[in-house]
């Protein structure tokens, strides 16, 4: 992926992983409005507070670009379970049943599996520097020391 695209993947990753983690802050701790609309989520009310407890850690975690893969999948596969165990049964189109955000964190989520992090994630950072002495080189510093040879 070029530079330029990159960069903005990883913005939008931001934004959805802190919106994501909000919700789940809000169900939990009763900040930013609270859940469904003030106070917070009994401790272990299924689907709920499971659900809450998900967000916030999936969320932190696609921001930090931490285990972002598997992350992203377990708040994609969340999100569907909401929009089909709460919104569908009311009607059959998101507009209609107020599951439009639960449609676009899953489907934005289940793009990030299969797109990675990012170049600026880091896991790749941490990758990097927990293992100098292995001999991995970061992929600048290994195409500049390629020499080739003509014969």
């Amino acid at each position: 992926m070029p530079r330029p695209a990159s960069g903005v993947c990883r913005r939008v990753l931001i934004v959805t992983g802190v919106l994501f983690a909000s919700h789940g802050a809000a169900s939990l701790f009763g900040v930013l409005g609270g859940a469904h609309g003030g106070g917070t989520i009994a401790f272990g009310s299924w689907p709920g507070w499971y659900a809450a407890v998900i967000q916030l850690v999936a969320g932190t975690l696609i921001v930090l670009g931490l285990g972002t893969r598997a992350a992203a999948l377990l708040a994609s596969g969340s999100m569907a379970y909401a929009y089909f165990t709460v919104h569908q049964p009311r009607a059959v189109w998101p507009l209609q049943n107020g599951g439009e955000p639960s449609a676009m964190f899953c489907w934005v989520f289940l793009l990030l599996v299969f797109t990675g992090p990012g170049a600026l994630a880091l896991d790749r950072s941490l990758a990097f520097l927990a293992s100098p002495a292995s001999g991995r080189r970061r992929p600048d510093e290994l195409a500049q020391s390629r020499s080739y040879v003509k014969v």
